[in-house]
């Protein structure tokens, strides 16, 4: 809970203020209030965020202080959601640290030099992490307007999911580049990850220690694993990123998609909180999960643009599949569509909230 402290009387009196619904279900307890935030929530969506982009290239619009804050200020003021997720991508902590990766239109993103070798590693880790003053700005900027009211959450991506854009070079189907260098030369891959990991970790400390009141893991392309694979060769690394943030105390969430078969290893590499994409329904995910983890999920994007009837209908079945776990935060199974009708968003909070 935050403490405001009233300094107009002798002696102080103290007041506990009670803690956002968001973070309290993240902890495992039952707000009066369902939260709901959308991840991708922040973008292109909204025609307000597609005029203010015009002309800037994504990475430096996450790069630009004032940029990055109004853009993730934005679905806040529109829609009502209980978070604010800071504007940024999963590369971004590769560029701080001096790898030549853009986003291209259409494609996601691009590395220049894509890492295929033991020499190509030993480059690459010559690169520290670089410094994450904008993002710190931008983070000050958003606090000044959300107050104490609306938590925001940080936001990286996962040792593994970076390490294959590196290898690929590019967004991939079955990222086989990235799973041949795993066991062709498992040492190599070992100091890819440890590189990996500590950037995210250490992306990821930065939010929190400038005002982030929880962070968020996203590990895009985790779901290319077996479990086998998953627990050997990239939970150990999730578990050293996040293990970075252990001391701030804040919740730490762990999401990927096409991970139904990982979601408890997930769980035990350092999360307090599983994201579920839309390919299990959240009832199951407890089960999975031993009926112990607050829940994060799991709205299919896909159902945004259907008939509200329809849509209306999976809210609510989400909502009481939901309630089979400790904590539940409504969020999307994964990113808002580029072509969703922001009304369709705002509809979906005061439904939710509505329950």
């Amino acid at each position: 809970m935050a403490r405001v402290t009233n300094s107009t009387t002798a002696p102080d009196v103290s007041v506990e203020m009670p803690a956002p619904a968001l973070i309290r279900a993240f902890r495992g307890d039952r707000p009066d209030t369902l939260p709901v935030w959308f991840m991708r929530q922040a973008g292109r969506s909204l025609p307000e965020y597609r005029e203010l982009r015009e002309g800037v290239a994504m990475l430096d619009a996450c790069l630009r202080p004032e940029l990055a804050a109004e853009i993730t200020l934005q679905p806040v003021r529109r829609h009502g959601v209980d978070a604010a997720i800071l504007f940024s991508d999963i590369v971004v902590p590769l560029r701080l640290a001096g790898v030549d990766v853009e986003i291209a239109p259409g494609v996601g993103p691009v590395v220049a030099d894509p890492v295929r070798t033991a020499s190509d590693v030993d480059r690459l880790v010559a690169h520290r992490p670089g410094d994450p003053s904008a993002v710190v700005e931008a983070i000050r900027i958003i606090l000044d307007e959300l107050g104490t009211a609306t938590p925001l959450i940080g936001f990286a991506g996962a040792p593994f999911t970076l390490a294959a854009y590196l290898v690929e070079g590019r967004p991939s189907r079955d990222h086989l580049a990235a799973r041949t260098l795993m066991h062709a030369d498992p040492a190599t891959w070992r100091r890819l990850m440890r590189w990996t990991a500590d950037l995210s970790g250490e992306f990821l400390r930065a939010q929190v220690e400038a005002g982030a009141r929880a962070a968020q893991l996203f590990d895009s392309w985790a779901g290319s694993l077996s479990l086998a694979d998953y627990e050997a060769h990239a939970a150990p690394y999730s578990a050293r990123a996040l293990a970075r943030i252990e001391d701030l105390g804040v919740p730490r969430v762990h999401f990927g998609t096409g991970t139904g078969e990982l979601l408890g290893a997930m769980r035990d590499a350092g999360a307090d909180v599983v994201g579920v994409d839309y390919r299990i329904p959240l009832d199951e995910a407890n089960r999975r999960l031993g009926g112990r983890t607050p829940l994060q999920g799991n709205i299919d994007p896909a159902l945004l643009d259907a008939p509200w009837p329809v849509l209306e209908a999976h809210v609510r079945d989400v909502v009481e599949r939901g309630r089979a776990a400790p904590g539940h935060v409504v969020n999307l199974g994964h990113g808002v569509p580029p072509s969703t009708d922001p009304t369709v968003l705002t509809r979906v909070v005061e439904l939710v909230h509505s329950l």
